[in-house]
């Protein structure tokens, strides 16, 4: 005896973990099932950051090739090579602005990025970055000897460290350190290393810190009751 079953093309929407949301899929029951899928192309958002355009000051010059940018500025010179998800454009009004070369997820997120690092090149060469740290504790000072900083933590020795090129570090009063330059993310990485000798300590506050850094305080053991 031979069945036959017939039914009709059925259509369901539904969000699936894998292709994402606004897939399609279409069922045919028979004597030969088929399963097909649609797909819609999902447009990624523009970043809040990345679409904001960028002013060159008067005494900075840009030069641009390819997917190089070089800026030099009266402080320094600084390039940067951008991916291919991103392209940087000059407008009519001199503005730099990065756009997206793809609509993909991480064109999304090089997006942010690149424009924020293509305007700290742009404040660097013109302006300048600084660092401020802090020195804690009893014993604790900081001094400069030719082109090394000297830290005294409370080691059996002190601690010195050489001032790598194109920055410039000040101390005033022993105690405060300020590390400044061109490259935001050189002052950033040697601020750091100065900092990770002596980490703050959360019961006394005793160590290196940045200026603006507060340090959650913990109570401290509270001695037998009488």
């Amino acid at each position: 005896m031979t069945t036959s079953v017939t039914s009709s093309l059925q259509t369901s929407n539904f969000r699936s973990l894998f292709f994402g949301e606004g897939n399609v899929i279409c069922v045919s029951s028979g004597p030969v099932a088929r399963v097909s899928f649609m797909r819609t192309t999902i447009e990624c958002k523009e970043s809040r950051i990345g679409k904001q355009p960028m002013e060159v000051p008067s005494n900075v010059t840009i030069a641009m090739e390819g997917r190089d940018l070089k800026v030099k500025g009266p402080l320094g010179e600084l390039s940067i090579t951008y991916p291919s998800e991103v392209k940087l454009e000059k407008e009519e009004s001199g503005n730099l602005r990065v756009r997206k070369a793809v609509e993909t997820r991480r064109a999304n997120q090089m997006h942010g990025l690149f424009r924020t690092l293509t305007n700290n090149m742009l404040v660097g060469v013109s302006k300048g970055f600084e660092k401020k740290l802090q020195l804690i504790g009893v014993g604790y000072r900081a001094m400069l000897e030719g082109k090394d900083l000297v830290l005294n933590l409370g080691f059996s020795h002190p601690v010195r460290m050489e001032i790598p090129d194109g920055l410039q570090v000040k101390v005033e009063e022993n105690t405060r350190i300020t590390v400044s330059g061109f490259d935001k993310s050189a002052i950033g990485q040697f601020a750091a290393s100065i900092r990770k000798w002596r980490p703050p300590e959360p019961y006394k506050g005793k160590g290196v810190k940045y200026a603006d850094e507060v340090v959650r305080r913990k109570e401290g053991k509270a001695g037998k009751k009488k």
